[in-house]
């Protein structure tokens, strides 16, 4: 059983408060947000990740083992690195975003044809229950608005036996290093913000969100207590980001009477 980490701060002193005060204003602001920054987000991710995220979501398809036919849902799917990526080794793939702009841009790529698109929310699916071999989600545990209920939505669309794969942020344990960390998330994230919309403060989000965040072992404990089994995480950039994989319990073998 994973052992969880004290909870973060419920109050930080970051001017965003109000954002993450209710599961509600939560998804209207990360609406607004990504909606703001949809036509930016891909060389954002390249930035804060210092280039290595497509090599982190290589390691997710391969840690998810995703293969030819399996039909894999993903989440939060952004402009769709993670769909591309689970269609081109021949996955049946969805790519599900809260916000519209996102998908508006996933389906101009080359290949998006391959894909089917949803416009839609991590804590109420359109997907029917059991029909989901493997989800993954790129950045998608930490920005959902009910972290729990998401992952209990997740459980439920996944068939006995499938999986979770999960690319995200860490939430560093030393109160010291996650200072720093913060710290200068907030620097660079301010001079992206004024740089690429003339707003210093369109990034801030993203170290906020991360202080109100559970961490890798906070996750894996959550993952417990919804239900999946052969929890894991892998730790990259030195702690800095991490990969989950978890996987729904098959069901027992069914006993036939004598």
């Amino acid at each position: 059983m994973t052992r969880p980490i004290a909870p973060p701060s419920a109050t930080p002193d970051d001017g965003l408060t109000g954002a993450f005060a209710t599961p509600a204003a939560k998804r209207r602001y990360v609406g607004r947000l990504f909606a703001t920054i949809a036509g930016r987000y891909d060389l954002i991710t390249r930035l804060l990740s210092f280039g290595r995220d497509q090599r982190w979501k290589a390691r997710l398809i391969e840690a998810a083992r995703i293969g030819p036919g399996v039909q894999v849902l993903d989440l939060a799917c952004g402009t769709g690195d993670l769909a591309f990526r689970a269609a081109a080794v021949g996955a049946h793939t969805v790519g599900l975003d809260l916000t519209p702009p996102m998908i508006h841009l996933a389906r101009r790529k080359p290949g998006a044809d391959r894909i089917g698109w949803l416009v839609g929310d991590m804590g109420a699916l359109p997907v029917n229950a059991e029909t989901v071999d493997v989800v993954t989600t790129g950045y998608g545990l930490r920005n959902v608005p009910d972290l729990p209920r998401a992952l209990a939505e997740i459980h439920r669309v996944l068939r006995p036996g499938g999986r979770l794969g999960a690319l995200d942020f860490d939430r560093p344990e030393s109160p010291a290093f996650r200072a720093v960390y913060l710290a200068y998330l907030t620097l660079v994230g301010s001079a992206l913000g004024w740089l690429l919309h003339r707003e210093p403060d369109t990034y801030r989000y993203i170290p906020a969100s991360i202080r109100r965040y559970p961490g890798a072992r906070g996750v894996s404990a959550l993952l417990e207590a919804a239900g999946f089994s052969d929890v894991t995480h892998i730790r990259l950039l030195g702690g800095l980001m991490a990969i989950h994989v978890a996987r729904k319990s098959p069901r027992p073998p069914t006993r036939r009477a004598p």
